[in-house]
């Protein structure tokens, strides 16, 4: 299995933090926010991973992160995504790199506490199809929720001002390699982008659209608000840290 961080975007809502720089090489409290997203692929056992990136700062990757060796990436690849298409406009450049194997998608602003070890492995026995990571949250009308029977999800909503359930889709995402040629059906939305929430219906109205929920916090880190909350998790209570060797001198 291979790991997909998508790391695009412009960051309007950091500004002017993200004047200067990508939004996920900001610091979450002791190193950039990109190196979250790589520890979650690499403590699942992913170590063949590609960034999708985009904008002005895009070759800050190259300069922080190198081939990735020193962070215990076997192989690291990377992407560029022109413009502002939408989470699977981003999705699509990664085909060649999939190579048809199934694949694990992280938004390169989402931070957990644990590890998805689990969740990848399960995934990797699912004959097919597509898995999201749930996590229960307070309020569940600011993301994507679904509706679940078992581990399987009957229904998800965008936003929805009366939410059926607690369970928050996070931006973690297992696919199969028809996530490629479903990306490429979708049409844009009213934001004029190929959303991610298309992709995960498309596999829903398939019947092929299993779940997990994740255990320990998960916050995104895409405000001022949610950065700040995140350095706080990290500096108190911890994520589970690989040992990432990477440090001026190496």
């Amino acid at each position: 299995m291979k790991g997909i961080i998508l790391a695009g975007g412009l960051g309007t809502r950091l500004r002017p933090l993200t004047l200067v720089t990508n939004k996920h090489l900001l610091p979450v409290y002791d190193r950039p926010m990109i190196y979250y997203p790589i520890e979650c692929l690499l403590n699942a056992g992913i170590d063949e991973i590609m960034i999708v990136t985009g904008g002005e700062h895009a070759g800050d990757f190259l300069k922080l992160l190198r081939n990735g060796k020193q962070l215990g990436i076997k192989h690291l690849a990377y992407a560029y995504q022109e413009g502002e298409g939408g989470i699977a406009d981003a999705l699509k450049l990664a085909e060649d790199f999939a190579d048809g194997e199934k694949i694990c998608v992280v938004l390169g602003d989402n931070i957990i506490e644990g590890n998805i070890k689990k969740a990848a492995g399960d995934f990797f026995t699912q004959k097919s199809g597509a898995k999201l990571l749930l996590k229960e949250v307070p309020d569940p009308e600011r993301f994507g929720v679904a509706l679940v029977s078992g581990d399987s999800i009957v229904e998800i909503e965008e936003k929805p001002a009366e939410p059926k359930s607690n369970l928050a889709v996070t931006g973690i995402y297992f696919y199969d390699n028809d996530v490629f040629s479903i990306c490429q059906k979708l049409k844009p939305s009213g934001r004029g982008e190929l959303e991610i929430t298309d992709v995960n219906n498309a596999y829903l109205k398939r019947g092929d659209l299993t779940s997990e929920v994740l255990e320990g916090w998960w916050t995104d880190a895409g405000t001022h608000e949610s950065l700040y909350r995140a350095a706080t998790l990290v500096a108190t209570g911890g994520a589970n840290h690989l040992e990432l060797t990477a440090s001026a001198e190496a």
